[in-house]
Order: structure tokens, then sequence, then C-alpha cells
């Protein structure tokens, strides 16, 4: 009696562990991290993305495209400010999905995409998620993955 007793409470204490290693202590900050990211994204903002990307980052693209860090400030130095006639792309996250191991975390989310060009309002949905390492004292993205999700008229029955 007095070992299964103790097998159960050390069990429990187990679960009670892993769970506590799943969830995001420092949830809130990551969730600011991608917003304040996604924002700065919209407006072509350099230093954001010189923030929010590591120096040593894996980045596949939806179109299947696998580029690293410098490849995406090398891309976002060259573009220009968006011109009007261009239209305007906000950028917002949905769906947020963190789980956090220690000093590593995983950030994932519905990315939705809206482009207003001249009155008329393109929506693109994006399934991204992304592999964050906390180092000196600050989370960056060491991995990303953006997947293309299908318009709803495209969706199998």
């Amino acid at each position: 009696m007095k070992h299964t007793l103790l097998s159960s409470i050390l069990l429990l204490s187990l679960t009670c562990g892993l769970q506590a290693e799943t969830t995001a202590p420092d949830g809130a900050e990551l969730t600011k991290l991608l917003r304040d990211f996604l924002a700065g994204a919209g407006r072509n903002d350099i230093s954001m993305h010189e923030r929010f990307w590591a120096d040593d980052l894996i980045y596949t693209a939806s179109a299947g495209r696998r580029i690293g860090k410098a490849d995406i400030m090398r891309e976002v130095r060259a573009e220009q400010t968006p011109k009007p006639e261009d239209g305007t792309t906000v950028y917002a996250a949905e769906d947020i999905r963190i789980q956090q191991y220690g000093d590593t975390a995983i950030v994932a989310f519905r990315l939705v995409a809206t482009t207003d060009k001249g009155g008329a309002k393109e929506v693109k949905n994006y399934l991204n998620s992304g592999t964050f390492l906390k180092r000196g004292g600050k989370w960056q993205a060491v991995n990303w993955q953006a997947t293309a999700m299908p318009k709803a008229e495209e969706k199998a029955p």
C-alpha cells in the first residue's frame, strides 16, 4: 500500500512537472514580440526584422524556398516603401499557441494578411510556426515555417 501510494505521488509529481514544462511562462512576451514584428513587417521596418530573426535562422517560405536572415535582410533593404498604388498589407496573428521549454519556445499561429488595394481587399491565410531561443535575455526566431492555406472555395469537402 505504501509503495503504491508513493508511486502514485511520484507519478503525479512528474506529470505536473511535465505540464509546467510545456506551459509558456514567457507567453505574453513572445506574443508581444510576434505582434510587434507583424506590425513592423507591414511597414517594412528593417530594425524590427533585425530584432526578430536570429543570425542563424532557417526560414522555409510557403513557396518552398529556404532562406536565412541575410537573405531576408537583403530583400527588406531592397524593397522600397510601399507606394499607394501597390496597396497596403496589414498582418495579424490569430489562434496563437505557444509551448515553452526553458529557453526554447515554439510559437504557432494563423497569419492573416489583408491587402487593401484601391478599396478592394484580398485576404490570405497562412499557418506559421517558429522556434525561438532566448539568448542574452531576448527571444529570437531561429527556425520558421510558413504554409499557405487554401482559399475557402478551394477546400475539399
